[in-house]
């Protein structure tokens, strides 16, 4: 059992249920898989903006002055690499403005633990609402570090999203992060002893990219 679920919000919509069983299944070739992945992200965008701030300012129309809105914070879209790169379109979609930083992590195929390569995000973090994005929450040991390394860069304000989560992979977010809330389009039954989500949709770089 999963323990925080007030942490966590998963999507209800029918449409992601669909795209969601789109994805999962073995017979979905790359560009098609890259289009529901995008599509849900924008979904996933939609419903994560809704927490955000915004602050009030004149706008002139052709015909009158009004009041208008602007977001209070710049956003920070940080994808995991490889398989976050996958999300980043569908969130720039709903918010063409977002700077976007990046993490690479890679998972040890023996220990599990992943191990970092890459890190390269904006200088702003302190005051910006960020978004870590990764389709799949498996073991949470990804998600975590990388929570870990936007944190110390000065990160407060953090969201989580992905496509697929593991009960583990929450717990171990919400036990490390509860400050971060955990948006996710599915919430899957267990790990297998490689530490790959079931019945999840395989690895998500692979599909994404076709290099299955």
């Amino acid at each position: 059992m999963t323990s925080g679920m007030e942490n966590v919000i998963i999507l209800k919509h029918p449409m992601v249920k669909r795209d969601v069983t789109v994805l999962r299944s073995k017979e979905t070739l790359p560009e098609t898989f890259r289009a529901v992945v995008k599509r849900i992200s924008t979904i996933l965008a939609v419903e994560i903006s809704k927490e955000f701030k915004v602050d009030e300012y004149e706008v002139e129309t052709p015909l009158e002055k009004t009041k208008g809105f602007k977001l209070e914070n710049e956003v920070v879209l940080v994808p995991v690499l490889r398989a976050g790169l996958g999300m980043v379109s569908g969130f720039l979609a709903i918010l063409p403005a977002a700077h976007v930083g990046h993490i690479g992590l890679q998972r040890d195929e023996s220990t599990l633990k992943p191990v970092e390569y890459y890190y390269k995000t904006p200088k702003n973090m302190d005051v910006a609402s960020v978004i870590l994005v990764d389709p799949m929450l498996a073991t949470g040991g990804s998600a975590s570090e990388a929570l870990n390394y936007l944190k110390k860069r000065g990160a407060r304000d953090v969201i989580f999203a992905c496509l697929v989560a593991a009960p583990q992979g929450i717990n171990k977010v919400n036990t490390e992060h509860p400050d971060v809330k955990i948006f996710c389009a599915a919430l899957d039954r267990e790990l297998n002893d490689k530490g790959y989500i079931l019945p999840g949709l395989g690895d998500a770089g692979d599909r994404t990219f076709g290099t299955l």
